[in-house]
């Protein structure tokens, strides 16, 4: 599923900053954004932008020109990231459901006891939830990738694969509540700062993917290198030519400053995904084939046994920010947690982190 980096939202609660005049906290979910002062009142509509979000050049966005402007490949616009503003927190960007109306003939109006913009029957509906990311032209920022990760592409990402993004747990607020209700129990491992990597056998063919793309194999292509130095096809093939995919982290030389200090490149995993069934293998058989019949390393598991959520989600932020286990002067990026059935999983952000983040 795509990430909903501009969404209609509902102002869930305002608190004022502490020696602040002109700005307060609006609560979005569980993201905490500043915004000016008096502008917002708790249950109002509004648009909000997520952080990673790249905004495209506009008069609503100028204000943000001397301290986001960004260039991405040959685009133009305003990276949004977290940032602290008189010592408060800010996540994303709220403003007025008037950004919606981008020509003179789009009108926010009423249709059937519903706000929409536009006279058409394919109009914008305005109401909570619904995703104006591809409508506002605002896509993820994706920083700069170094010309041997970039590599020569062979396709798009496949469709019989999965992305390896989980959703933010700020996001999650119904279901949060849910699982603490079910007591469910979950396993945790580290977010490593990397580079996402997918390696696949399907009917035969073995491939290697970045993030987005299916990459052709050539001698710099440093995601090619580490599959042919771990083996990874030949061990796929092992395995009775089953339609499975690999997921994990590229680390190492030359990728996100190289927090670890590994010399060369390594891959930590965390996904083994039946392709067939289009399901992730849980926990006990995950462990199985990484660590007894494949011999490849998987991310730090946090968690000797399993553990329940903690009672909110500023918690889990807070249980987000802790050293990485791969490097202890190293701020670890954040959590990932799982069920060990594979049926639920998301992440959790240091905040700590992301306030560092160049």
């Amino acid at each position: 599923m795509e990430r909903k980096l501009a969404s209609i939202q509902r102002v869930a609660s305002i608190r004022p900053i502490e020696g602040a005049d002109a700005i307060e906290v609006v609560r979005i979910n569980n993201w905490d954004v500043v915004s000016k002062k008096g502008e917002y009142k708790p249950g109002d509509l509004c648009v909000y932008f997520e952080i990673d979000s790249f905004l495209p050049i506009r008069e609503e966005f100028e204000f943000l020109r001397k301290s986001s402007f960004k260039k991405m490949a040959d685009q133009e616009g305003f990276r949004l990231k977290t940032i602290r503003l008189r010592g408060q927190v800010s996540q994303g960007l709220v403003v007025p459901l008037n950004i919606l109306e981008c020509e003179d003939e789009m009108k926010i109006g009423m249709s059937e006891d519903k706000l929409q913009v536009g006279p058409y029957d394919n109009a914008l509906i305005i109401e909570e939830g619904v995703d104006v990311t591809e409508y506002l032209n605002v896509v993820k920022y994706e920083p700069p990738i170094p010309a041997e990760l970039a590599g020569k592409v062979k396709g798009s990402f496949p469709s019989f694969l999965r992305k390896t993004d989980e959703e933010r747990v700020q996001n999650l607020t119904g279901f949060y509540k849910k699982w603490l209700e079910e007591d469910l129990d979950f396993y945790v491992t580290e977010k490593l700062d990397g580079s996402s990597a997918t390696f696949y056998l399907n009917d035969g063919v073995f491939g290697v993917c970045s993030r987005n793309l299916d990459l052709l194999e050539t001698e710099e292509n440093t995601f090619w290198k580490v599959a042919r130095e771990l083996k990874i096809e030949e061990k796929l093939r092992e395995n009775d030519n089953h339609n499975m995919a690999l997921q994990g982290e590229l680390i190492g030389e030359g990728i996100q400053g190289n927090p670890y200090g590994i010399k060369g490149h390594t891959v930590k995993f965390f996904n083994a995904f039946d392709i067939d069934s289009q399901n992730y293998y849980g926990l006990p058989m995950f462990l199985a084939l990484f660590k007894h019949q494949f011999k490849l390393e998987t991310v730090p598991i946090l968690t000797n046994l399993t553990m329940k959520l903690p009672e909110t989600i500023d918690d889990c932020l807070a249980f987000a920010e802790a050293k990485s286990v791969l490097n202890p002067n190293f701020d670890r990026e954040g959590v990932v947690f799982r069920t060990m059935d594979r049926q639920i999983s998301f992440k959790a952000i240091s905040n700590k982190f992301l306030l560092n983040e160049k």
